[in-house]
């Protein structure tokens, strides 16, 4: 079995999503610049699994230094995880993604950031309690 993780960016009250992206897409302030570069260097080397539309947002400078793959709805997280045996493997695409493979996510890293406005998609405490995981 891999070593299921996950990296995350909140807002202040939990926010994650709105109208399908990021809530603070293209914010060009430090805090969010950073968030993003961190993302890609925690992610290189290792697999990163979500949604197709998150995948499709990669850009082509991130494509060779990770492995990506797409799950689907009808994927059995069991049999997708299987596939990638002593391999660290985080789980991406936000809450649709977290809500199915919580169960299996040992390590959460959320980075909270500094918004505080509109969201339709929130961060789930829930997600944390689903598989025993370390916080940091």
């Amino acid at each position: 079995m891999p070593d299921v993780r996950s990296i995350c960016a909140i807002g202040l009250r939990g926010q994650m999503g709105l109208n399908g992206v990021l809530p603070w897409e293209g914010d060009q302030r430090p805090e969010f610049t950073a968030d993003v570069a961190r993302f890609f260097d925690v992610t290189r080397g290792h697999v990163l699994i979500a949604g197709e539309k998150t995948i499709g947002a990669i850009p082509d400078f991130a494509r060779g230094d990770r492995t990506l793959f797409v799950i689907r709805r009808d994927m059995q997280p069991e049999k997708v995880l299987a596939q990638f045996p002593d391999r660290v493997v985080y789980v991406g695409g936000g809450p649709v993604a977290w809500g199915v493979y919580a169960p299996f996510i040992r390590h959460w890293d959320i980075n909270r950031l500094p918004y505080d406005g509109e969201a339709d998609r929130w961060f789930d405490p829930q997600w944390l309690l689903a598989g025993g995981a370390a916080l940091s």
